[in-house]
């Protein structure tokens, strides 16, 4: 026990002071945890809200949401917003149940320190004043005693010699008897004074101090106490959250084991499939067949030149370039305007390019199908909502009609009649919707037929040349570029044959055929390339302008028109200029240095970010 230690108060002073500094010490960090906990759940909650997906604005971005790890990594940051919840709730607990307690317990045990060691103090000056009159008690005893002592020496000497008065005897006994006097009373108050020290100093040692060193010992232990409990309080905080922590790791884990790869892949495919059969067998071409060539077809070998110059250096820095159209088709007069209607399309603008189609022709045949599926499915829930309302103001007005005083039976017509309205239109749309996607699965079995991506044979046996070939002979360098007009007129015969391909969307009239006539004042020259189809491309080596970005083929297409080129399925090329209104857009081969027009709807594009 601490008041066995009555000659260690200093000490215990000073130890007592040292756990308090420690408790305070132990609330900073508290307080600093708490900081970090906030500061870690604010943390988490940007993290989250930084990768949040954004509300889809487009119905395709509403289809990227539906793959199973775009749905898992969204649960997941649920899940983690959750648990930046819970470290608040640590913070707010630790604050309200553990920090504020421990400051008001740190200031009391200040304060009943102070007054504790003040009482000691306070005893201890008064023992040690005490002790200190006991002292001058002692000394004056002591001084009184030895004057008493010398006084009765003197008055035995005194009278002890014969030849002093007796006055002078009698004024040394005086002098004994009051330094006696003196001495016995120096005495009782030494003894008194001791007396006192004596139950002064038992009472310090006994009572009082150790009364002081009890409450110090209760304060010390008040505060180790109450230590180990803010401990165990703020360990219970965490682990009553902790569940609802696990719950949110388990939720992660949940979501994690439901991304499913086969499902996503069929969800791909169902989202891109078009519906199209793969095509057919390219065709032989036999290059045995005798070509003859008479001394008059040299004659054109000067007007390839210039396109075999072009294509030899084109990449290089005084490469060729080519003459960008200008007011083409008279409908725009700049390519800013060309952009805004290419920015249009990209973003679905009402009024420009799929928005105008309601029978989804322009797509692809599982697309078309999905989509007015899609449209059918809107209008159904509709006619429900629509027929669930129309029951409600049936029951409405037979209940106005059993009791007028509730209503007006009359004032429900108008309402009803305005629902039937709605009703026959919406079922009218339905049925029209039905007819397009009656049309569309026709048109799927259709093409499933394998006659369709048959080429039929031409009139002189051989088989129409592909794509493929054309672009080969485009690119086929002196000897394609020195064939003579005989062989030119031979590959036009060849290709003004039928040929049945994929379904597409229908082809505008070669509107541009006029406009890009040498008589239209461009000043552009075309050449027909050998094996093209009697196609003309644009050749001239004047500034070319940049593309303005890329598109591919969807669908294979023969020109059949002035001014156009042909394409195969698939083929990416260079988009020079935009629809003018026309429904024909200008592109450039990647491959070769030609240019022509191809159907707008037989293309996707993608415009450049510039």
């Amino acid at each position: 026990m601490w008041k066995t230690s009555f000659d260690q108060f200093d000490n215990l002073s000073h130890h007592t002071q040292k756990g308090i500094d420690f408790l305070e010490r132990y609330g900073h960090f508290i307080r600093d945890r708490c900081a970090i906990e906030v500061e870690y759940a604010a943390k988490l909650r940007r993290l989250v809200k930084s990768y949040q997906p954004k509300e889809p604005k487009k119905k395709e971005e509403e289809e990227d949401y539906k793959y199973s790890p775009c749905r898992a990594f969204k649960m997941e940051l649920n899940e983690v917003n959750d648990q930046a919840g819970q470290r608040e709730v640590i913070a707010e607990n630790l604050q309200a149940t553990v920090l504020r307690e421990l400051n008001i317990l740190v200031k009391d045990f200040k304060e009943d320190r102070k007054k504790y060691l003040q009482e000691g103090i306070r005893l201890r000056a008064a023992l040690a004043g005490q002790i200190g009159n006991l002292e001058r008690a002692r000394k004056a005893y002591e001084k009184a005693f030895r004057e008493a002592e010398r006084a009765v020496e003197n008055y035995q000497r005194a009278d002890a010699d014969l030849n002093l008065s007796r006055a002078e005897v009698e004024k040394q006994r005086m002098n004994m008897t009051l330094k006696t006097q003196q001495s016995e009373e120096a005495k009782t108050e030494y003894a008194n004074q001791l007396q006192k020290t004596n139950d002064m100093q038992t009472l310090h040692y006994h009572t009082s101090m150790p009364e002081v060193f009890q409450h110090l010992q209760e304060l010390d232990e008040k505060r180790i106490k109450n230590m180990r409990n803010y401990m165990i309080k703020s360990v219970e905080i965490e682990r009553a959250v902790a569940p609802i922590i696990a719950q949110c790791l388990d939720g992660i884990e949940k979501a994690a084991n439901e991304i499913n790869e086969k499902e996503d892949t069929l969800l791909v495919i169902e989202r891109y499939k078009s519906g199209f059969q793969p095509p057919g067998d390219f065709p032989f071409e036999d290059l045995s067949v005798a070509k003859t060539y008479d001394s008059n077809s040299q004659l054109s070998q000067p007007a390839m030149q210039p396109i075999h110059n072009h294509l030899t250096v084109k990449g290089t820095v005084s490469g060729g370039k080519i003459k960008k159209r200008v007011g083409l088709f008279g409908i725009f007069s700049s390519n800013k305007k060309l952009i805004e209607v290419c920015i249009a399309l990209k973003n679905n603008v009402p009024g420009y390019g799929d928005g105008a189609k309601e029978d989804c022709s322009d797509l692809p045949p599982n697309q078309r199908k999905k989509r007015l599926q899609q449209k059918l499915d809107e209008i159904q829930a509709k006619i429900q909502q629509e027929t669930a309302a129309r029951d409600g103001l049936m029951k409405m007005k037979g209940v106005y009609e059993q009791n007028p005083a509730l209503g007006d039976p009359m004032s429900i017509e108008g309402q009803l009649n305005q629902s039937s309205n709605k009703l026959d239109k919406l079922g009218a749309e339905l049925a029209k919707f039905q007819g397009y996607l009656e049309e569309a699965m026709r048109a799927g079995v259709s093409l499933s037929s394998p006659s369709q991506v048959q080429r039929k044979p031409t009139s002189n046996g051989s088989a129409t040349r592909p794509l493929s070939s054309r672009r080969s002979s485009h690119s086929g360098g002196e000897e394609s570029l020195s064939r003579s007009a005989s062989d030119s007129s031979v590959s036009n015969a060849n290709t003004n044959q039928p040929v049945h391909k994929k379904s597409a969307p229908g082809t505008p009239q070669p509107s541009h055929g006029s406009t890009n006539s040498p008589e239209s004042g461009l000043g552009e020259s075309r050449t027909s390339l050998p094996g093209s189809g009697g196609e003309e491309y644009y050749v001239d080596e004047i500034d070319a302008q940049p593309p303005l970005g890329t598109c591919r083929a969807l669908y294979p297409f023969d020109a059949t028109s002035e001014g156009s080129i042909p394409m195969y399925d698939g083929e990416e090329l260079y988009m020079i200029e935009l629809d003018q209104g026309d429904g024909w857009t200008r592109v450039r081969r990647i491959s070769q240095p030609i240019e022509g027009f191809v159907p707008t709807s037989y293309i996707e594009c993608h415009l450049y970010n510039t």
